[in-house]
């Protein structure tokens, strides 16, 4: 029979922890009793506990004690005092503290099964609905961004203290990096997150039918146009529109754009009377707008209007240690997709997937582990399910350095130093690793001035 819940009960009396102990497990909980609030202590800080059973008055650490102790690092743990010196000062007082309960001796064991009934319960709702509650935020969108790298902590500290301000925001950063999750993010934790988030790949279009998706037409503007079309910038209002890929816009429609922000107004293709909207603007790019704005490729003007805050993500390749974190994420999602019973990342693959440049990004790694899931014939991905040319292209991917291509000791010298941090700084392992003595990389790394690092 599965546990009813994990009770941990404490009374100084030895006859009747005895009997509490042989009471609730009968009731088919898991049970760890003990006569010293001390232990007591020692066992709420290795596991946690559903319910906490405990005498009121006990020598050296007493009820009150434990059950400050679970207000501090248990918090979902009720707290069910007894006690043979009822008063009802000590009752407010544990009340006021988070007691669940207080129960005066002599007392029956049936109110005793009934309270820690009452209480089990309370704790299997409070974890359903947090349960539920994080399942509805990830379908609205209010995903969390899966990170432990303190460069894309800091970006998400700045996102939510942007946020609520409703400011213009460009993102910026490779393709695959997650610049539209993140721009769900923003509109998430704004005080725009109400209203709606729509999203239109500029780059997807040709400047009439992007016209058309962005503005919107009149019933007889054009062969064909049998109803009035509603934009997305109409469509957007009192929430957020996220404009992708923004520098493929034409020169046209970045005017076009650069009016709707500033006059905060859309004139629909046939339309005679402007529409008032009133809109969050995030735009994202995969290219450097500085450059296409010293080229004449995008209006110097736009760019300040969106470009109030910029958040630029770093390439998976700089956030080496979200790799294994984020494989492990997609890795439950397609098994779940696909009803596979895959829970496991064999160590060498997932060692190829930590060397791995990830051209493609995070949405390259997602395609990675849904192939291994896909593939795979038992509970682990193992290296044989991951692409065959994977370690070639490990070896083959090289990426530029503020926008110019790196020069060979540069890249010999990165390599070095990976090698190094792999092998927790032991020279003689990483002259091994190298293929190469160790008086020749001490040379090395005196060349490249290493050695201080």
């Amino acid at each position: 029979m599965p546990s009813q819940g994990k009770l941990l009960i404490v009374d100084d009396e030895k006859v009747a922890l005895k009997n509490l102990e042989h009471v609730m497990k009968k009731e088919g909980y898991e049970v760890t009793a003990t006569q010293s609030g001390a232990h007591a202590l020692a066992f709420l800080e290795k596991q946690p506990f559903d319910v906490v059973l405990t005498d009121l008055r006990m020598e050296k650490v007493d009820g009150m004690q434990i059950l400050r102790k679970c207000r501090e690092a248990c918090p979902d743990t009720e707290v069910v005092l007894i006690t043979g010196y009822a008063t009802l000062e000590s009752a407010v007082e544990a009340m006021k503290h988070g007691a669940f309960y207080y129960i005066a001796k002599p007392f029956r064991l049936d109110e005793v099964r009934k309270v820690v009934a009452e209480a089990v319960e309370k704790i299997h709702l409070k974890r359903e609905n947090r349960s539920l509650r994080e399942q509805v935020e990830s379908f609205q969108g209010k995903v969390k961004i899966i990170t432990q790298d303190i460069k894309v902590q800091r970006l998400l500290e700045m996102a939510r203290q942007v946020a609520p301000t409703g400011c213009n925001i460009l993102i910026t950063g490779e393709s695959g990096t997650g610049k539209e999750l993140f721009a769900r993010y923003l509109h998430a934790h704004g005080e725009r997150s109400e209203g709606p988030f729509l999203a239109v790949n500029c780059g997807a279009f040709n400047e009439e039918l992007l016209s058309n998706e962005l503005f919107g037409h009149t019933k007889g503007a054009f062969t064909g146009a049998g109803t009035d079309k509603k934009g997305l910038l109409e469509a957007a209002t009192g929430g957020t529109l996220f404009l992708d890929e923004i520098t493929e816009m034409s020169p046209a429609m970045q005017v076009k754009l650069l009016r709707v922000i500033q006059e905060r107004e859309v004139l629909p293709l046939g339309g005679t009377v402007p529409i008032k909207v009133d809109v969050r603007f995030i735009a994202a790019t995969n290219r450097d707008v500085q450059d296409m704005m010293r080229q004449g490729g995008f209006r110097q003007d736009l760019y300040f209007r969106l470009n109030v805050v910029n958040l630029h993500i770093p390439p998976l390749s700089q956030r080496k240690e979200d790799v294994p974190l984020l494989a492990y994420h997609f890795l439950r999602k397609y098994a779940a997709l696909m009803k596979k019973d895959v829970t496991e990342i064999a160590p060498d693959a997932l060692e190829l997937l930590k060397v791995y440049e990830f051209p493609g990004n995070i949405r390259e790694l997602e395609n990675i582990i849904e192939r291994g899931v896909a593939i795979s014939t038992g509970a682990v991905i193992e290296a044989a399910h991951l692409p065959e040319d994977l370690r070639d292209l490990s070896i083959r991917t090289f990426r530029k350095k503020d926008g110019r291509i790196p020069s060979l000791e540069e890249q010999e010298k990165d390599y070095i130093r990976w090698v190094l941090e792999e092998a927790g700084g032991n020279q003689t392992q990483a002259a091994q690793i190298l293929g190469i003595d160790r008086v020749s990389l001490w040379r090395k790394l005196k060349r490249y001035e290493l050695e201080a690092e």
